[in-house]
């Protein structure tokens, strides 16, 4: 876009932030993740805790004293982006007792809370809107792709595809482009097979089995109408400085600058800059799953989703010259997973995977909080006899396909299983030689479970773990 409409455009998004500064009546809420961080369930269940009855959120303070009067939805307020399908995740939540599809692509849902003020010169009737907006995590990664040239960002990529996780991975991608010589011609064959080449090694690093955190461009994972485009078809090359006219290189690079210029600077601007709050849901379980160089790949994921964020305190005169997301919340999800024991290790486990980036982000005002939560809860907890001993379990139904011990499971079956313990200190989780597990040398795995039998009654409330707390440093401080 030119120049005009960048200033037209923040000219508008100011005067919007204003006029929600000012009101105290407005809220826009990012959800995001990495892959399979469960953000839709997030979302659902958050949802849920607002519009129906007879959950406990003892943490939270309005609905815990009794303010809040109602929580509704309204029509969806941006007509170009994709209403969140609440009602048909949590039908499969409840009725048919499976984890919803994944986000593929943005989406928005707005709701409405009636609540009571405290009292003092305000106290009384007030509503607060809130706009809740949810997209793929990798969306967030494009975020410094702004800030970088085609060669800087080749350069990073190559190095970090050399790295011992993920060179096995990145073997194929790279040894094609060795075998392209030096500063080779344009050619749209060529282009297109390292394009697949390239997208094959991402998709290759997100799998269960290593759990990497994924590389931008993000798109090339969820193409969605972008499939098949020239904007999705390039690839790293190493290259030092401006390429040749009419070689590959120039080709990749001008691919590039469309893609960041069509991709990822309107996602920017039309969504992510209008943003008050952020959650940004981690897997850290499967990250653990696979071993310190998947934890060692997600904390410098981490690092570089808080680097998007324009973070600093909310105020009426930084709102004036730009707006600003004002509190972060990471959450380390599927708590569930363990038992409570090991909560607060986890939870501590993310902290350090994010320290760096919590200091960036306090440095400039924000406020940043660490939660270990399970948005649904689909486990209980049992204390079951062994012997003598009486040992700490959790009890679901595994996912069908599961396998414990030798018995693989058909998604009906409840069992329980003895998670064991996280490492009381968080930075064994971090250690190059493996993980380091509270005792013994065991094989860590977390067994997926399916979601709890509840009522499939509109208001029924859904279990959950520490949602309260998330929603209490969300919104606690609007709802006062």
């Amino acid at each position: 876009m030119s120049l005009l409409s960048d200033l037209a455009f923040e000219a508008r998004n100011t005067a919007r932030s204003v006029a929600d500064y000012v009101s105290g009546n407005g809220l826009r809420i990012g959800v995001t993740g990495l892959s399979r961080a469960g953000k839709t369930v997030f979302i659902t269940a958050l949802v849920q805790a607002l519009t129906a009855r007879g959950g406990r959120f003892p943490v939270f303070r309005a609905a815990a004293e009794g303010r809040i009067v109602r929580g509704y939805l309204q029509p969806q307020p941006d007509d170009a982006v994709p209403r969140f399908a609440v009602e048909d995740h949590l039908a499969a939540l409840t009725v048919e007792r499976r984890w919803p599809d994944s986000t593929r692509r943005i989406s928005e849902l707005r709701v409405t809370i009636d609540y009571e003020r405290r009292a003092g010169w305000r106290a009384g009737p007030a509503s607060l809107t809130l706009d809740i907006v949810d997209y793929p995590g990798e969306w967030l990664l494009d975020l410094p792709l702004l800030g970088k040239s085609y060669a800087q960002w080749s350069a990073e990529t190559l190095d970090a595809s050399a790295a011992a996780a993920r060179a096995p991975l990145a073997a194929a991608w790279r040894g094609h482009t060795a075998l392209l010589g030096e500063d080779p011609p344009a050619s749209e064959e060529e282009a297109r097979r390292c394009a697949e080449l390239f997208t094959s090694y991402l998709r290759a690093s997100r799998t269960d089995l290593y759990a990497l955190s994924t590389l931008p461009p993000g798109r090339f994972l969820m193409p969605g109408d972008l499939e098949g485009s020239p904007m999705l078809t390039f690839a790293p090359l190493p290259v030092s400085g401006p390429p040749r006219p009419g070689s590959l290189a120039a080709t990749m690079e001008r691919r590039y600058e469309s893609y960041k210029a069509h991709v990822v600077k309107p996602f920017f601007r039309d969504h992510f800059s209008r943003l008050d709050r952020q959650i940004v849901l981690v897997d850290a379980l499967s990250a653990l799953n696979s071993g310190p160089a998947a934890v060692r790949d997600l904390q410098n994921a981490l690092g570089d989703v808080l680097g998007a964020y324009r973070a600093g305190r909310s105020s009426l005169l930084a709102t004036l010259f730009r707006p600003r997301i004002d509190r972060i919340l990471f959450c380390a999800t599927k708590a569930d997973h363990l038992h409570h024991t090991s909560h607060d290790r986890l939870e501590a486990i993310l902290r350090l995977l994010v320290a760096r980036a919590i200091a960036r982000g306090e440095a400039v005002g924000a406020d940043i909080d660490v939660i270990a939560l399970a948005a649904v809860r689909a486990t209980r907890e049992a204390s079951v006899k062994q012997g003598r001993d009486a040992l700490d379990a959790i009890v679901g139904t595994p996912l069908a396909g599961e396998v414990i011990d030798g018995e693989t499971f058909d998604g009906l079956a409840e069992a329980a299983v003895f998670p064991g313990e996280l490492p009381p200190d968080p930075k064994l989780a971090l250690r190059g030689d493996g993980l380091a597990l509270a005792e013994g040398d065991n094989d860590y795995r977390f067994v997926r479970f399916r979601p709890p039998a509840v009522s499939a009654e509109p208001d029924a409330a859904l279990p959950h773990i520490r949602l309260d707390r998330a929603l209490q440093f969300l919104l606690g401080d609007k709802l006062a």
